[in-house]
């Protein structure tokens, strides 16, 4: 089955996701499929810019497909897991460092693995119907595809405040936080999509590219800069508790329902990326992950919440305080020891 498709039109390269009964859920297959279109297309002279979009209007893409990836690991099929986490960063770092303008049309849900192969991209492109999250600490695991480097360059706490809680943010919010860079109406998104292939990707930005609507973080943005700011987990759930707005009992929901491993190792993941490369946080992510899955919070994390979806995960430890000093340093261990899994470079 065909879970990318392909087309080239007046120099513009379209990669068209179809897998819509898994919501464009990624797994190796697509990745791969997505990495070989692109190797195609770097060197082409007559492409000149990539357009990535969905075939479905229910989702843009949902993220990994986590569910495939749980039942390798029970399976005990590390090396599977390994591969796909090794050929989805390495697809996000390719798409970071392309060559040519890559222009992200994100209509409709993107999470996870869905920021990764836009949020890298030079042009991300939000509408009404856009939802951006990083909800991976409700599953046991983290948020990965390089989102502990482009998390905490959001400013204001907002990164801490999104990969913690795993809030989602509309298109007028991803406009306004950074993560998209234009928003155009889904109404006119088909006739923008016709122009890129007879305009320069500015000149149709230009004509269809509207200012966004207002975004809630202009209503949030400071109790969240208070709430996130530099701490320990400990200190934001007190000041979430002082806030006591119906956003920070949300936000402290969130949090209760999250793995408190989870909770720590993203913490800590999202402080060192906001100091490294993304290709050093991209490996670091491939360490992490490689191990993550071979947790118990992660198999009972995504069983509760993607499996029997009942919500009633049993994590490891009862708290964030409980998770034992020495945890989080196994987790992350010697990642600068993993850069040869990453595939080479392409020239």
């Amino acid at each position: 089955m065909t879970t990318v498709e392909t087309s080239v039109r007046e120099g513009v390269a379209h990669l068209v996701l179809s897998r819509a009964s898994a919501l464009n859920a990624l797994d190796t297959d697509t990745v791969l499929a997505m990495r070989d279109a692109l190797d195609r297309w770097r060197g082409d002279p007559d492409i000149r810019a990539v357009v990535v979009r969905s075939g479905t209007p229910r989702a843009f893409c949902a993220g990994g497909d986590i569910r495939a990836i749980r039942e390798a690991a029970l399976r005990g099929d590390f090396a599977a897991t390994t591969r796909f986490f090794r050929e989805e960063y390495a697809l996000n770092q390719e798409i970071a460092e392309y060559p040519k303008p890559y222009l992200a049309l994100i209509d409709g849900v993107a999470m996870g693995g869905g920021l990764g192969i836009s949020v890298h991209g030079a042009v991300r492109v939000a509408t009404e119907r856009s939802v951006f999250a990083m909800p991976e600490t409700l599953i046991g695991f983290f948020p990965d595809i390089g989102a502990c480097h482009f998390l905490p360059r959001l400013g204001g706490a907002l990164g801490r405040y999104l990969g913690l809680t795993g809030a989602r943010l509309s298109g007028a919010d991803a406009v306004k936080a950074g993560l998209a860079t234009h928003f155009v109406s889904s109404a006119d998104l088909p006739e923008f999509t016709a122009a890129l292939d007879t305009a320069e990707p500015d000149d149709a930005l230009a004509k269809y590219a509207r200012t966004a609507p207002p975004s809630d973080l202009d209503d949030i943005g400071d109790r969240i800069a208070t709430a996130f700011a530099p701490g320990s987990l400990s200190d934001v759930t007190g000041r979430l508790r002082a806030d006591g707005s119906a956003w920070a009992e949300t936000a402290l929901g969130s949090l209760a329902a999250a793995s408190p491993l989870s909770l720590a190792l993203t913490d800590e993941m999202l402080r060192l990326g906001g100091r490294d490369s993304l290709a050093q946080c991209l490996r670091r992510d491939l360490a992490v992950a490689s191990r993550l899955v071979r947790e118990p919070d992660f198999a009972e994390g995504v069983r509760a919440k993607l499996v029997d979806k009942t919500g009633d995960a049993r994590w490891s430890f009862p708290s964030t305080e409980a998770v034992p000093h020495d945890r989080i340093p196994a987790l992350l261990g010697d990642w600068r020891g993993v850069a040869s899994y990453l595939p080479p470079q392409r020239e």
